[in-house]
């Protein structure tokens, strides 16, 4: 028999709410993250507007917050989050650091803007680019801890010092897909036997001047500057793109036998997990959804179900025109008949898009609704789209008992993760 995965503990912090029951406050009223660009002068962008974390200080989550001083907004994000999720499990001291690891599908940091720019420009010579003199003002300019602090990898380093897990430690960025896929990877750890407790989730920040300019340029993003809070609409057949967002979503993740001789709260459990590629183009998913459909069914023969015990699916629904068409067929061929049956919202319209983070944020909701059994809403759906026609849990939340439920998440390059959680049964 393979150890069994569950959830005993939360932490998130995101454009919507920096602990998880303000988060989840606000996607049952459904309210907007979404409004106009603060991080830095967005106006002569095609895109204005982003989902930010607000109200967010690394200070009420460490003491010593000096100690990231060079520290970008994904890592500081990702303290914050993963504190939240440790002392939400009340892990102390009655567990083996070695037997504690951490696994993230974090996104990389965010470039000094000004600083990168003016050293271009500065070695500019009557319009030639100087190399030689580039490297000597960048060696001069740039911070060396500061920009070791932009690798992917530096979250999971700091979340290891500063909670002693000595485990497992790793991350990886398959786009939208990663913090996805390092809940799914972090449960086979535990399920093989190679650590008792995971801390995975992910963190990720892309609003700046790259990151939208990046976005802009794949023709990805919303362009509804006139409202930026109605930009992000899932599945309506006036979407145009999705919103970027920002944040972290952190779960402790724990074998079974181990949780229960510590008398930890069970959120519930890590049933199934599944990973394909489209193996299409980088940028386009398969217009059939191949890789979707067999992640989708993957997913539920690894958690021995079948599709009509699914109740509810939070989508990874990003507001794109080809993406939540493909989702819902991918969702029509994995479910057949049930499809029409099961509940499902995207959650990106109220939070936007966290790219890496974005699975694992979704995860949380996930286990709120089956805790709870509310499922929240899809917002800013007006228009129905022929193509996208099941039921999106328009605007409104809804109450409906949840036993098992899909989170679905696909990456640019065709990267493909699908997770079900389940009620816990002892």
């Amino acid at each position: 028999m393979r150890r069994r995965v569950v959830v005993t503990g939360l932490g998130c912090i995101t454009p919507v709410g920096n602990t998880i029951e303000s988060m989840w406050k606000s996607l049952q009223e459904g309210k907007s993250g979404i409004d106009f660009i603060s991080h830095f002068d967005a106006s002569a962008y095609p895109t204005k507007f982003a989902a930010e974390v607000r109200g967010f200080q690394l200070g009420d989550y460490v003491d010593n917050p000096d100690r990231f001083a060079y520290s970008g907004r994904n890592i500081r994000f990702a303290i914050g989050a993963a504190t939240q999720a440790v002392r939400d499990a009340g892990l102390g001291e009655n567990h083996d650091p070695a037997r504690f690891g951490v696994y993230l599908g974090a996104g990389e940091g965010q470039q000094d803007f000004v600083l990168f720019m003016s050293t271009l420009a500065d070695a500019q010579k009557n319009g030639d680019f100087d190399m030689e003199m580039f490297t000597r003002l960048g060696l001069e300019r740039m911070n060396p801890r500061f920009e070791m602090e932009q690798e992917p990898n530096m979250p999971a380093g700091h979340l290891a010092s500063l909670f002693n897990a000595q485990g497992p430690n790793l991350n990886c960025l398959t786009a939208c897909a990663a913090s996805s896929q390092a809940i799914g990877e972090a449960t086979e750890i535990i399920r093989q036997g190679e650590a008792d407790i995971m801390l995975s989730g992910g963190a990720h920040s892309m609003i700046h001047p790259f990151g939208v300019t990046g976005f802009n340029l794949l023709t990805a993003l919303s362009t509804r500057n006139e409202c930026p809070p109605k930009a992000s609409r899932p599945f309506d057949r006036d979407r145009d793109g999705f919103v970027l967002g920002e944040g972290a979503g952190m779960l402790i993740l724990e074998e079974l036998e181990h949780a229960k001789a510590r008398g930890a709260r069970i959120y519930g459990e890590v049933a199934g997990y599944g990973s394909t590629a489209d193996a299409y183009r980088i940028t386009d998913i398969h217009p059939e959804g191949r890789g979707a459909t067999s992640c989708i069914k993957m997913a539920l023969n690894d958690a021995r179900i079948n599709v009509e015990d699914i109740s509810y699916i939070n989508a990874h629904g990003t507001s794109t025109e080809v993406n939540d068409k493909v989702e819902t067929g991918a969702i029509k061929r994995s479910f057949g008949d049930h499809a029409r049956k099961v509940a499902i919202s995207s959650t990106k319209s109220m939070m936007g898009h966290l790219i890496a983070a974005a699975g694992s944020a979704e995860a949380i909701v996930c286990l709120l609704a089956m805790r709870d059994s509310v499922l929240p809403p899809t917002i800013n759906y007006e228009t129905p789209d022929p193509e996208c026609d099941l039921d999106y849990v328009p605007n409104t939340p809804r109450t409906g008992t949840v036993r098992h439920a899909l989170s679905n998440s696909f990456g640019f390059g065709g990267q493909n993760v699908s997770l079900i959680f389940s009620q816990f049964k002892g």
